[in-house]
């Protein structure tokens, strides 16, 4: 029985809970369609207990949440990051770096080339650099093993930040604001445009007719560039603005010691914040896929924020990589962290828990895990291909609880509930690891 106000369930072993809730007589209960569910005349709300208040307290201490390390790279001090198909790409101070993550666990350098770099954007066969000490470089990748400059266009001050829509590269150029370049004919990129701004302009963003920059102290500048050789600023909000990713209609700004702030674009002339999450370290970068937020923060590694309310953005997992996280580029099911003297990061977000890997191949009845009578059962090979090196058993938290065998294994000794199946690939089958859900009853 639940009582008003704080109840322990630290004695309950994780797993899915449902909070039936009744209401007294004359009282009307406001609720979430989508969270509660009618039962029996009460009301039913989904809880998921990860371990409840215990583990919340323990989570300080440990390195992760909801995250995974896939894999790493370590081709130099790693500033920013950008990916396109099979390939990362990583700005590293003083050169760039072309990883192959065809295979996200075994990431491989293939190619590089020599400059300053602390930005990288990427669009077809060109690596746009944003070269901190004087300008834009325009890097042909179109033979990744093979790098190599075609072009450049000098900047007024320190280029950090570069973004390529169509056919202009937006730089980011610290005191000099934003500078409109371009790249029609990459081997002679010219600037058309720019436009002074507060601040020092650390990073930017396209979306549409709008520039959004990160404007450091000078906080979020919209800038319109329907007419790119006529910049001009229609709209900023105030903050510490490091980075900004746009999606929809809110921009995410990365604001160092005040962590991610949430920004509503919809009225660009106008942009307004609306919600903001603390973070652990200090948020250097920033990017987004579907609910979440992606965050690179300095020393405490990556943050990931559901931001499914905008209004009420709320940390769900982290990964505290080893060196400094500078900057966070999100594609598919991985998070590419450039992490400083760590390196390239590759980590796996699982989601409010685990997430089972969509893949009509791991959920054949003859290739998956299975469990009878407390035994889990793990298929060695199929057709005379081995399937895995390795698996672990994760509880919904993503904590391993077990290591796992081909063949039986005796899981008797667990809690009911919800179980995921971590498997490991061989290396000649070049898949990245897949996760599937199994369940222990009683």
């Amino acid at each position: 029985m639940l009582g008003i106000g704080a109840n322990d369930v630290n004695r309950h072993a994780p797993g899915v809970y449902f909070v039936e809730v009744h209401q007294a007589a004359g009282y009307r209960m406001q609720t979430d369609r989508k969270d509660i569910i009618s039962h029996r005349g009460g009301q039913m709300k989904k809880l998921l207990l990860l371990y409840a208040v215990g583990c919340w307290l323990s989570a300080a201490a440990a390195d992760s949440l909801n995250c995974r390390l896939v894999g790493q790279c370590t081709p130099g001090y790693a500033f920013g990051v950008a990916v396109s198909g099979n390939y990362a790409y990583v700005a590293v101070g003083m050169g760039l770096r072309v990883i192959l993550v065809s295979d996200p666990a075994h990431p491989t350098e293939v190619g590089s080339c020599a400059c300053l770099a602390s930005g990288v954007a990427v669009s077809g066969n060109y690596a746009y650099i944003a070269d901190h000490d004087t300008c834009l470089r325009i890097i042909s990748v179109s033979d990744p093993a093979h790098p190599s400059e075609i072009g450049h266009c000098n900047t007024p001050d320190y280029a950090y930040g570069v973004a390529v829509a169509g056919n202009y590269a937006y730089v980011a150029d610290n005191s000099a604001g934003l500078r409109v370049i371009s790249v029609s004919d990459p081997v002679h990129p010219t600037e058309v445009g720019h436009c002074n701004m507060a601040g020092s302009a650390c990073d930017v963003a396209v979306n549409g007719s709008h520039a959004y920059v990160a404007g450091g102290p000078g906080g979020l500048r919209v800038i319109t560039v329907s007419d790119p050789t006529h910049p001009t600023e229609v709209g900023s909000c105030t903050c510490l603005a490091i980075d900004v990713v746009v999606s929809g209609d809110y921009a995410y700004v990365a604001d160092q010691s005040a962590g991610l702030r949430v920004i509503s674009v919809s009225d660009p002339a106008h942009p307004t914040e609306v919600g903001h999450c603390n973070m652990a370290g200090y948020a250097h970068g920033v990017d987004t896929s579907g609910d979440f937020a992606y965050v690179a923060d300095d020393t405490a590694g990556l943050r990931v924020i559901s931001v499914s309310d905008p209004a009420h953005p709320t940390e769900v997992g982290y990964y505290d990589t080893p060196g400094e996280a500078y900057g966070v580029a999100v594609a598919g099911d991985y998070a590419y962290v450039a992490d400083g003297s760590g390196g390239l990061q590759i980590i796996q977000f699982y989601g409010g828990g685990v997430e089972e890997t969509p893949s009509a191949e791991v959920r054949k009845a003859d290739l998956g895990p299975t469990i009878v009578h407390g035994v889990l059962f793990l298929p060695d090979a199929v057709g005379g291909k081995r399937l895995a090196v390795g698996a672990r058993l994760l509880d919904i938290s993503g904590r391993k609880v077990l290591d796992l065998r081909p063949g039986a294994n005796d899981v008797r000794a667990l809690a009911a509930g919800v179980y995921f199946v971590l498997s490991e690939p061989t290396a000649v089958s070049r898949r990245p690891p897949a996760v599937t859900k199994v369940i222990v009853s009683r």
